[in-house]
């Protein structure tokens, strides 16, 4: 047996659940496909999570988390990918595309992926005008003109950061208010975002670049052109549960994970924290309680206590 728990994903549930499983006693190891943090290495500020009055990023709040982790001793293995899961004895397997793992529990926290618009234009021009990160693409567009599509507070939150850098930011979104936080709607306004509401991208198109867009107004039917330099889309996320799903863990309609209040799956032994699940509210907070509750359930498996059922 190579450890007692392994975790799938370093995004804040996965990192919380490798912390509170480690200080009570567990080996833990985990493994992230990409670097420790995941999504919310793209979040320019976080202003909504406890104990941060003035906010903080997403990148030195994953900072923090990976350096409690490691203090408790969780390994953590990054730019490893889990890519086969046997789940269903009582050795739970984990084959990375370096290695191969044995545990007796497993928590799955492999978080989303951005969702794709599927317009014309998008997969051609990705790269070169289209972007999902803000944070990461945002200062190849200073001074210029950008398009955010999307409505919740990922979309709000993006079109605040590029508003410091572009020369002018336009908001597009498919109803008539948007579904972000109203002290980021407002902020929206005092800084100059534009909205273009009841709207949709229809396509994406340019030369080597990015150029512009075609809109569709949802109430009259016209469809209109934007010229701009940049296009991030911030639509929402969908699972990364296809391996979860593969090895018999079960997902609903939307292919997340379904957990119960404990954060079980169908398997014994298996858990699963965070935006993977199908719990309704997406947050690093909730990622983060999420996190508890698996580690505080696979050290009961794992060790069986007195209070455990």
């Amino acid at each position: 047996m190579d450890t007692e728990l392994i975790v799938i994903g370093a995004g804040p549930a996965g990192l919380s659940t490798a912390l509170y499983a480690a200080r009570m006693g567990l080996e833990v190891l985990v493994v992230e496909k990409g670097l420790a943090g995941g999504l919310m290495l793209e979040i320019p500020l976080i202003e909504n999570y406890p104990g941060f009055p003035n906010g903080i990023s997403g990148q030195e709040l994953a900072k923090l988390m990976v350096e409690q982790a490691k203090v408790h001793g969780v390994a953590i293995r990054e730019l490893e990918e889990a890519i086969e899961l046997d789940l269903k004895g009582d050795v739970k397997t984990v084959k990375t595309n370096k290695a191969s793992y044995e545990a007796k529990a497993i928590v799955i926290a492999t978080g989303c992926s951005h969702r794709e618009l599927g317009v014309p234009g998008e997969e051609e021009f990705r790269g070169r005008g289209v972007s999902y990160c803000g944070l990461c693409d945002g200062p190849l567009f200073k001074g210029k003109r950008v398009l955010v599509v999307g409505g919740g507070n990922a979309a709000a939150t993006t079109a605040l950061y590029l508003s410091d850098l572009a020369s002018e930011v336009l908001l597009v979104h498919r109803r008539d208010t948007l579904r972000a936080e109203e002290i980021l709607v407002k902020r929206l306004a005092e800084k100059g975002v534009k909205f273009v509401l009841n709207s949709v991208l229809t396509e994406i198109y340019g030369d080597e670049v990015v150029r512009g867009v075609k809109i569709r107004d949802l109430k009259t039917g016209e469809e209109g052109e934007l010229e701009v330099d940049g296009v991030f889309i911030q639509v929402g996320e969908v699972p990364n549960s296809e391996l979860a799903a593969k090895a018999g863990v079960q997902v609903d309609e939307g292919s997340f994970i379904i957990v119960d209040v404990r954060q079980r799956t169908n398997l014994p032994g298996v858990y699963a924290a965070g935006d993977v699940t199908n719990y309704p509210v997406k947050q690093v907070a909730t990622a983060v309680g999420q996190g508890v509750t698996a580690a505080v359930e696979a050290y009961g498996f794992v060790k069986r206590p007195y209070w455990f059922r």
